[in-house]
């Protein structure tokens, strides 16, 4: 079993505690050697001390695979460099997904009790036949780390995986939006990050004791591949069916972190509305199309000001001098030139792709 169309269970609270771990949404892009999030929603590839940065993409679980025949469409793969120098004792590259640590605190695991669990279950392939290593870290208090492994995988297979996590008393998870747990994949950890641990324990964090030590096979094969989708994390002794929810509810959730408005849309397109309070500033406001996790940090690429009086296509916009908002809603203080106090503006996107951006990751 893999999948079943449903978006709540019967209790009325979403099963799967992981957003987006089927990858169908990817607001930024669906490719991008940025180190951090770029691709895919929730899901940051993270990289350090490499001789060439990997490439992160979302792409297509091909028909006939495994995953496939459980509903799977999209993946997240992570594609290594050429890393001549060798599996260096600093090198790493993993994917991770943090969740809020209110989800877990009523989530209904008893997460300081050794006898009630949570299942963590994904579908891995790797182009390179080895084991593969990841961690859980519980940040709230006194930080926690679970090590764990894949087992050993078939070159270029699909493998479902599942591992059932017990709760500790030394775990903590405040009613909050901040950080509360990280579910770490490492496709190459170095020696200063690895020690002699075991799997399958919790043990207090240490950033030079995340997992047994790590074989480099993957890290040192130039362009090799890792694949996932079908991250779930359920409270509960096992793993059930992965919780298929709509394009659009997967957004929905996903925009809680990240919005974008405007990035696959036609140009000229008007994004917000403003007004100039001055020759130089046009005041816009950001409508939000979901209630944030927090404030955003707002960016944007390609828009200009249009006021019936220049052409949209002017670059007349030079920055932001300030940003005001909250959860719900926000506001924009641009920079520009050539328009006149009192004047009713639109902010349009001027090339393809251009767009408005409120941030609130974790």
């Amino acid at each position: 079993s893999g999948a079943s169309l449903t978006n709540l269970p019967a209790s009325g609270k979403a099963k799967n505690l992981i957003i987006n771990g089927a990858m169908t949404v990817a607001q930024r892009g669906t490719s991008s050697t940025t180190n951090g999030f770029g691709t895919v929603d929730r899901f940051q590839c993270l990289a350090g001390n490499v001789d060439e940065a990997p490439t992160q993409a979302q792409v297509d679980v091909a028909a006939g695979t495994s995953p496939y025949t459980n509903g799977f469409r999209k993946a997240l793969k992570i594609t290594n460099g050429n890393q001549t120098g060798g599996a260096g004792a600093d090198d790493y590259i993993l994917v991770r997904t943090t969740l809020e640590a209110q989800d877990l605190a009523k989530s209904g695991w008893n997460y300081t009790s050794s006898s009630s669990n949570i299942t963590l279950s994904f579908w891995i392939k790797s182009s390179v036949a080895q084991n593969f290593y990841g961690h859980i870290r519980a940040v709230d208090g006194t930080s926690q780390n679970y090590p764990f492994e894949t087992g050993s995988l078939s070159a270029d297979t699909w493998t479902k995986v599942t591992k059932t996590i017990p709760g500790n008393s030394n775990l903590q998870f405040d009613n909050n939006a901040s950080a509360g747990m990280e579910v770490n994949f490492a496709a190459f950890f170095g020696t200063n990050y690895t020690s002699g641990i075991s799997v399958n324990q919790w043990i207090a964090y240490a950033a030079a004791n995340l997992t047994p030590d790590q074989t480099s096979t993957w890290y040192t094969t130039n362009d090799a591949t890792l694949e996932i989708t079908g991250v779930q994390l359920e409270v509960g002794d096992s793993a059930t069916d992965f919780e298929l929810l709509t394009f659009a509810e997967n957004l929905r959730k996903c925009q809680r972190y990240l919005f974008r408005l405007g990035n696959n849309s036609p140009y000229p397109l008007t994004l917000v509305n403003g007004l100039a309070s001055s020759s130089t500033n046009v005041k816009t406001m950001i409508p939000y199309p979901q209630e944030m996790r927090g404030t955003p940090t707002f960016t944007y690429n390609s828009i200009t000001i249009d006021d019936d009086v220049a052409s949209y296509a002017s670059n007349r916009i030079s920055g932001m001098n300030s940003t005001v908002g909250g959860t719900d809603r926000g506001q924009i203080n641009f920079d520009v030139t050539g328009t006149s106090g009192g004047r009713f503006c639109r902010i349009q996107v001027t090339t393809a792709g251009g767009y408005i951006q409120g941030d609130a990751e974790l």
